[in-house]
């Protein structure tokens, strides 16, 4: 079994709310379930509910005290699967917290629509957040070694790294449970959510930004590829934003007129799921794309890192009007730390005016000789 990064047991705290979100099927009810399997007695019982039931849901959404008090005994622990079908999720979840001595409460949710907006602000105070993406290169290093781990790249950037998918044992599985994650779960929150009518369209700007990966990203230029307008598709790259489809990167800029920084670039939360939608799941050695998708592996692995160890930088990558550009900027405590990502290890200079204009910063290329150091927590 893989070791999951979260920590439940330090996580949970009485009177509070641990909220656990993430992409559909990265294994946020295993966890919990694995937790509850393990955990100590809890004087007050475990009641376990999910936001699928609609009467619970319904009954839930009410928001009523003597219903609360009547269910959910002082020192319990309350799990909630799917909270962000739960309408009102944020102000009941308050009433239990505030009014039920001891209580204990894990939500979970696949869509940070309700779940960490509305229930966000309500719960100011009385919650812990906690992210889980698909397995991390450092979780996976928990069953294997770092060899066998960097041997098993092609693979990981082929068809991603959902549990699901690691624990399959052939290419034409993996393909498969891909193929299902990408047209049956993934959207579902979206299309629930949003009652988008036209899925086609919404599939249509998510194909064309598999093949931009690395590129920045023009809503006027892909509302008239797909035949909608731009706001239209400023609403669609929220939306896979907020259900964890896409990461958006921002550009960074401290000098406005020479520095490009209106648009954003996206990359996807996993590489499976990009290449299912363009149906492509090529060997490396047959691919043109293994730059981009190199470069969005390292991306969301440094994004895992960053979240799982708890530090705190803003992100972005830095390009010029000629062309002069960094995959991957981080500042921290008032610093800059430059990356440039390549799929075949060479000695790169870095890019004209980084330094010049940055002269505190550094510069690094990442590639397959060195990347564990960068994702990874090194002894």
């Amino acid at each position: 079994m893989i070791q999951r990064t979260v920590d439940i047991a330090g996580l949970l705290r009485p009177n509070k709310v641990l909220i656990l979100y993430g992409p559909r099927q990265v294994g946020k009810t295993t966890l919990v379930q694995h937790f509850l399997s393990t955990a100590p007695a809890f004087p007050g019982g475990i009641i376990t509910q999910t936001g699928d039931d609609l009467p619970f849901a319904n009954q839930f959404s009410q928001c009523d005290l003597h219903y609360f008090r009547a269910t959910i005994p002082r020192n319990s622990l309350l799990f909630v699967d799917e909270a962000q079908r739960i309408p009102n999720i944020g102000r009941g979840l308050k009433l239990i917290i505030d009014d039920i001595p001891g209580v204990r409460v894990i939500v979970t949710g696949s869509s940070s629509f309700d779940l960490l907006q509305s229930a966000g602000e309500t719960l100011t105070g009385r919650k812990t957040v906690a992210s889980l993406y698909p397995i991390s290169v450092q979780e996976s290093l928990s069953t294997t070694n770092r060899w066998d781990f960097s041997r098993n790249v092609p693979d990981y950037v082929r068809f991603g790294m959902y549990p699901a998918v690691l624990n399959a044992t052939t290419y034409q599985e993996k393909e498969s449970i891909v193929r299902e994650l990408a047209g049956s779960y993934l959207l579902k929150d979206i299309l629930d959510f949003d009652k988008i009518k036209d899925s086609k369209k919404i599939f249509d700007v998510l194909r064309l930004l598999a093949f931009q990966i690395g590129s920045q990203v023009s809503t006027q230029e892909v509302g008239n590829a797909v035949g909608i307008d731009k706001n239209t598709v400023a609403r669609y790259l929220d939306l896979l934003e907020k259900s964890f489809v896409l990461y958006r990167l921002d550009g960074f800029s401290r000098n406005l007129r020479k520095e490009v920084s209106k648009m954003s670039k996206y990359y996807f939360y996993d590489l499976g799921i990009r290449n299912a939608l363009i149906s492509s799941f090529n060997e490396i050695a047959l691919r043109n794309d293994v730059g981009r998708l190199w470069e969005n592996f390292l991306v969301m692995e440094r994004v895992k890192h960053l979240s799982y160890t708890g530090q705190h930088a803003n992100c972005y990558f830095w390009r010029t009007y000629t062309k002069k550009e960094l995959n991957w900027v981080e500042e921290t405590a008032g610093r800059l730390h430059g990356y440039e990502f390549k799929w075949k290890p060479a000695e790169v200079a870095p890019p004209t005016g980084w330094l010049d204009t940055y002269p505190e910063a550094d510069f690094t290329v990442i590639h397959p000789d060195n990347y564990l150091d960068f994702v990874t927590v090194t002894s």
